[in-house]
């Protein structure tokens, strides 16, 4: 006996179904697509009752758990993702549950980068939710019976610079830049440490521009930065992350000099000691950024180095490229020893 023979039922069928489609489109796709298509099929009664069982899983409690390599990280209640009556799917929270996920999933991959003996430091691959597997094994869930649990899929995020690629470009230099720095100072010199060290071993790829503030991201106590001495709009002041200024002015003689195509770069309103007059770059966060962008057709590299009062930045790229240095005037002396003051204001050179 089919449902054909009894209209009335058909009509019920057909209806809760259109409806089941109509308001959630992946319920369509993994259950009722043949079904509300084929305009009227002849479904048996065992069909018809595996379908109403179908529906019916839908409501029954229970969860899911989900894991990653083995480990449990988040439980989902059947009841959360199900509306009641019908069993229609809540995209709304089946996407902030992929997105609480997806922050739980993601581990950043590392590129290749040299060490402090001048090793090749291999890359590290990350990882990230494969929100599409995912989506299909949380839906089954959903329509099983029970409790259920799901490994979190994930999909690898290959490294962008990799062993071949950084032993390819390590050795041709093509611009350098030193400048000096009271050692003394403690806390400014811990500061230029740290930002050296956050623009060290930085790819920029052909036509990609490269941003310092983006590069070394904020300077606050949690990363490490300390107070040290700075000047805001002419007046002198303690500031988190003092010294920084160096670093990105030593950067911006080595790549200017390295034939880089400068595309930001703000003066300080006074001279500062570290540089000749008018080759500064001031920094910020949230206020004026230095940048370049790299015009050759190989990548570049940058090696940043502070120590013993000196602040060193080399640019490197690959025998093959053909570059067209500048002339910059370099630091002929070291910086007398009662010299600690950095200069840092937002006024546009």
């Amino acid at each position: 006996m089919s449902i054909n023979s009894n209209p009335y039922l058909w009509i019920v069928l057909s209806f809760l179904f259109k409806l089941c489609a109509y308001n959630q489109p992946r319920f369509r796709e993994l259950y009722v697509g043949t079904f509300c298509e084929l305009g009227c099929p002849d479904l048996s009664w065992t069909t018809y009752v595996q379908i109403l069982l179908l529906l019916h899983q839908a409501l029954v409690p229970g969860s899911v758990q989900i894991g990653v390599q083995g480990r449990s990280v988040a439980t989902a209640n059947r009841a959360d993702y199900v509306a009641p009556v019908f069993p229609l799917l809540n995209d709304e929270k089946i996407d902030r549950l992929l997105d609480e996920l997806d922050k739980k999933v993601y581990q950043a991959p590392r590129n290749a980068r040299i060490g402090d003996y001048e090793e090749i430091i291999p890359e590290q691959s990350g990882y990230k939710l494969d929100r599409r597997r995912f989506r299909e094994q949380f839906y089954s869930c959903l329509y099983s019976t029970g409790s259920q649990a799901i490994e979190a899929p994930r999909l690898k995020v290959h490294a962008t610079v990799d062993s071949e690629l950084l032993a390819h470009i390590r050795d041709k230099r093509i611009g350098y830049y030193v400048t000096y720095y009271n050692s003394r100072n403690k806390n400014r010199s811990h500061n230029v440490d740290l930002a050296a060290k956050a623009i060290n071993n930085s790819v920029v790829f052909p036509g990609e521009q490269f941003s310092f503030n983006r590069v070394v991201g904020m300077r606050t106590t949690s990363k490490g930065y300390r107070q040290a001495p700075i000047i805001v709009r002419g007046e002198y002041s303690e500031g988190i992350g003092g010294g920084i200024c160096q670093v990105s002015s030593t950067l911006f003689n080595a790549v200017d000099r390295a034939g880089l195509a400068i595309k930001q770069r703000y003066s300080h309103s006074r001279h500062v000691p570290y540089v000749p007059p008018g080759r500064d770059a001031t920094v910020s966060w949230g206020g004026p950024d230095f940048t370049f962008q790299n015009r050759y057709n190989q990548p570049v590299l940058i090696r940043a180095h502070a120590s013993g009062g000196q602040m060193v930045v080399a640019v490197y790229s690959s025998e093959l490229i053909t570059y067209i240095p500048r002339e910059v005037p370099g630091t002929t002396r070291r910086l007398p020893e009662e010299i600690s003051l950095d200069v840092e204001v937002k006024v546009r050179e």
